[in-house]
């Protein structure tokens, strides 16, 4: 097995018994983005120099003695994460040149148990997509083929972890945004539930709906990152003080006693690809077959969760995305005369036209006369979802469901056709707007050999009944273990 091949875990199990060094293991990442980046486009950002010397720094205090589960483990960062004198652009011309003075939580959270930062992966602009196309700085491929989309808006985080050109990465969720590239890519997403991570240091997209998490090559990896990066942050006020418990404590073979749930309405989705629905079903086959009990649960008001989601995210990006006005930081068009016309060519020019469009969308239903009847709806039909998901989970642990209904699509395939693209979100974007845990792992494969996911959710602060469910269904499987052929 090649370096850049290895788990977080089997390059922590080496590092510690100094087998190998942090900088030989940075290094052959480094050398892996070198032949493949070209082909991938992954990565918006690196800085060889900075992680072999953080790798450096990692060996000194492994050779003391001093190594955490993440010391000089090489990870990859979504561009929207700060990080303190490293570019972040959130793949937006107008934040094209932003460095910033301080680190996220997540990333301080990272460098304390020394982990490399290779560098920041690419992504939809301000994370608002489902493509990945919608990036101004690139365009990211799928590894599995290349003529495909990896996902989105995470898709740079997605596509570096499954050609090994990171250990691990970190992603951030809006509405799918980890857990569908995830699917696309064959590798393992989490989306924590609201206030389990820390915000502090995200540039914000749809503030009550945004949540850190990690992408990685298995479902131990997933468990070893939120460790980590989990936690209450008084830095953060959305950040709740709950009690983080040890995710890798409940990787145990074992799942009698657990019930897993069936939404009867995601099984009669429209445009559900018959590749997708042979594999899931497969999959809740197999979990039944392992000791599980299945029911068969109810979520009403799925039918007007994209509706909702498409009026909140977007109000919400309106009111955060006001900041970028040319006057504090990021692009300014300095050649208007007055102040008004700098802040319209400004905002013309600086953002793209995914997020031009969904600050309309926003700015429209926020204005006066519209508010009641688009955002306050919006906010009653999430408070019933999210009285959907009590219910459902009074009859069952985990529920179960596609991550997305057809496999990655070609690229351009759908750039033109937003309201389709918003529909490829359908079945994930219910768990950001009622604040619970959800979970993507590899469940298959189409026939065209492309990846699909298994979509697992929970209730708020269970994240550790997922890691109990995927660890046991990977365990079972090899879908995990297959690899893009670069």
């Amino acid at each position: 097995m090649k370096l850049y091949e290895l788990t977080i875990k089997k390059a922590h199990m080496l590092l510690k018994k100094k087998e190998i060094s942090s900088q030989e293991l940075t290094r052959a990442v480094l050398d892996r983005i070198d032949a493949v980046e070209e082909h991938v486009g992954a990565y918006i950002t690196l800085d060889s120099e900075m992680a072999l010397a953080q790798a450096k720094i990692a060996d000194k205090e492994i050779s003391r003695g001093n190594i955490l589960p993440l010391t000089g483990i090489p990870l990859a960062i979504k561009d929207l994460m700060c990080t303190k004198g490293l570019r972040t652009t959130c793949a937006s011309r107008i934040l094209e040149n932003f460095v910033p003075p301080y680190d996220a939580t997540v990333v301080k959270k990272l460098k304390t148990q020394g982990a490399v930062i290779v560098g920041k992966a690419n992504m939809d602009e301000f994370a608002m997509g489902s493509s990945n196309e919608h990036s101004a700085i690139k365009l990211t491929h799928n590894p599995w083929d290349l003529t495909r989309i990896p996902g989105g808006s995470s898709g740079g985080s997605a596509a570096a972890v499954a050609a090994d050109m990171c250990i691990g990465s970190l992603g951030s969720d809006t509405g799918g945004s980890i857990r569908q590239p995830a699917s696309h890519c064959g590798v393992v997403g989490m989306k924590p539930t609201y206030g389990r991570v820390s915000r502090f240091g995200l540039v914000a997209f749809a503030s009550s709906l945004d949540q850190i998490g990690p992408l990685t090559k298995d479902v131990t990896d997933c468990a070893m990152l939120m460790n980590v990066i989990s936690g209450y942050d008084s830095a953060d006020s959305t950040s709740v003080p709950e009690d983080v418990p040890d995710y890798t404590s409940f990787l145990e073979d074992d799942l009698k006693g657990m019930v897993v749930g069936i939404p009867k309405e995601y099984s009669a989705a429209k445009g559900l690809d018959p590749d997708v629905s042979h594999a899931v079903k497969h999959a809740v086959e197999k979990i039944q077959a392992m000791g599980a009990g299945c029911v068969e649960v109810s979520l009403p008001h799925t039918e007007h969760a994209v509706a909702a989601y498409y009026v909140i995210a977007p109000s919400e990006a309106s009111s955060n995305l006001a900041r970028y006005d040319g006057v504090k930081y990021g692009y300014r068009d300095k050649n208007k005369k007055s102040l008004m016309e700098m802040y319209k060519s400004t905002r013309s020019r600086g953002f793209g036209p995914e997020v031009q469009r969904r600050i309309i969308l926003g700015t429209y239903s926020l204005s006066a006369g519209y508010y009641d009847a688009y955002y306050g709806k919006a906010s009653q039909v999430r408070t019933l979802i999210i009285e959907d998901f009590k219910n459902a989970f009074e009859s069952c642990d985990v529920i179960l469901s596609p991550v997305a209904p057809t496999p990655a699509f070609k690229i351009g395939e759908m750039v033109d056709d937003p309201l389709t693209m918003y529909l490829s979100d359908v079945f994930t974007l219910s768990a950001n707007l009622a604040g619970i845990p959800g979970m993507s792992i590899p469940c298959g494969f189409s026939s065209k050999g492309l990846p699909i996911g298994l979509q697992m959710m929970a209730k708020h602060f269970e994240e550790g009944k997922l890691f109990k469910v995927s660890y046991n269904f990977e365990q079972a499987t090899d879908f995990h273990k297959k690899k893009p052929n670069l």
